[in-house]
């Protein structure tokens, strides 16, 4: 879904119309949530909404449908190749770890970054991301604020202050 205003964008899954003006970037980054949470969904999408940065938001709620997406299977024969990766641990069919560990795997997907995003806090899970050559690890804060304020930071480096593959 494309806003009225020719110089917006919007998220590419769902009803919601994220305004996020185009003419600051040569074209908008393309990040990719996957998650599976309905609510952590909603407020990534208002965080990002509340952002500066020109991009496009598409979201999957699984592993399984993630690998589609970078895939460009089945209903996503047309989907843009992501610059930034979002990824929850803990989603249903194929979780975050083995996404990832797929993904790093892989020679055609590994160089996009991966911002593991998920509410775990746990040592093992962390040291493990890493191990799997997460590009960052973020435990979710409960309070909407302080999400806000972890998605501007996360924007505000790898949108803004890290260079990212085929965006320059």
């Amino acid at each position: 879904m494309i806003c009225a205003d020719r110089d917006y964008v919007s998220v590419r899954k769902g009803e919601v119309c994220i305004n996020i003006d185009m003419r600051m970037r040569n074209r908008p980054v393309e990040i990719l949530l996957v998650e599976d949470s309905p609510s952590d969904t909603d407020l990534t999408i208002e965080a990002l909404q509340a952002g500066s940065i020109p991009s496009n938001l598409s979201h999957v709620e699984d592993g399984v449908e993630a690998m589609e997406f970078l895939g460009k299977k089945k209903s996503y024969a047309g989907a843009p190749r992501p610059d930034l990766i979002l990824l929850d641990l803990n989603l249903p069919r194929k979780d975050g770890r083995e996404l990832l560990s797929e993904l790093k795997s892989d020679p055609e997907l590994r160089t996009i970054p991966v911002v593991v995003l998920t509410t775990s806090k746990d040592d093992r899970d962390i040291s493990q991301a890493y191990q799997l050559q997460a590009n960052c690890y973020i435990a979710k804060p409960v309070d909407f604020e302080q999400f806000v304020g972890v998605l501007r930071a996360i924007e505000h480096f790898w949108l803004e202050v890290a260079s990212l593959p085929g965006t320059i």
